[in-house]
């Protein structure tokens, strides 16, 4: 069980639990259980729960009575053994291109690191990265577990448009742009999938504990791929992986 727990009054309406300030499984494991016991409490009504790497923010629908109290409950709900339903959790794979048509910044990073740009590429498919949050952008995944040969510093000036799909590094993650944004990533291919769309009931197929492996394509199966997506016959290859 995680330690260092902490409860903060976040405004009249939410309260900021956090845990330890690094990054791993067992406190993502932690979080993820204690979001689903509060999940299935009926006597907590929040309109939002907001997960981080080592955080867990409730929005209450209404206002805080007593912030003590809340906590209270809080806690010993963290320490329940409530039975919660299992959680099926999937590895998606996800093609990506990384011809230097969308790999932008692949000569930059390969001279600067002096890593050749084919073992760059190597060494982001051959890992299989972690789900831990979704934030900054609806359907942007912070994903753990890029290989440390690839970190590479976010650029000093940001780009005021980076298109949809493209897949970057920055520091020591790497991620996908659901949609054109401004971003200071740098980019080293792109993907055709969809990583966040309103029309459909799930708007984002994965979430916090999934797994993510991407996919090498080359630029005729980019294009062919985005076809088949803007016409409806694409399903996105996924496997259960529970470990």
């Amino acid at each position: 069980m995680a330690k260092n727990i902490t409860y903060k009054k976040f405004g009249d309406k939410a309260i900021l639990i956090e845990w330890e300030a690094i990054i791993n499984d067992e406190i993502l494991v932690d979080i993820l259980l204690f979001k689903n016991k509060i999940t299935s409490k009926k006597s907590i009504e929040f309109v939002d729960l907001i997960q981080g790497y080592n955080s867990l923010t409730i929005v209450y629908r209404n206002f805080i009575n007593s912030f003590e109290e809340e906590v209270q409950l809080l806690k010993s709900i963290y320490i329940s053994t409530l039975k919660i339903k299992k959680q099926d959790y999937f590895q998606w794979e996800i093609p990506v291109c990384y011809d230097l048509e969308f790999g932008i910044d692949l000569e930059e990073m390969s001279h600067k690191s002096k890593i050749e740009i084919p073992e760059i590429i190597k060494l982001h498919t051959e890992a299989v990265y972690k789900v831990y949050f979704i934030g900054f952008l609806p359907g942007f995944l912070y994903l753990g577990g890029l290989n440390e040969k690839l970190f590479f510093d976010r650029k000093p000036n940001p780009r005021l448009n980076v298109f949809k799909g493209s897949v970057a590094i920055g520091g020591k993650q790497t991620g996908i742009y659901p949609n054109n944004s401004a971003g200071g990533w740098n980019i080293i291919g792109k993907t055709p999938i969809n990583f966040f769309d309103v029309e459909k009931e799930n708007p984002c197929f994965a979430k916090a504990g999934d797994f993510i492996k991407f996919k090498p394509i080359s630029l005729d199966e980019f294009y062919q791929l985005e076809k088949e997506i803007a016409e409806n016959r694409y399903q996105i290859s996924k496997t259960l992986h529970n470990a």
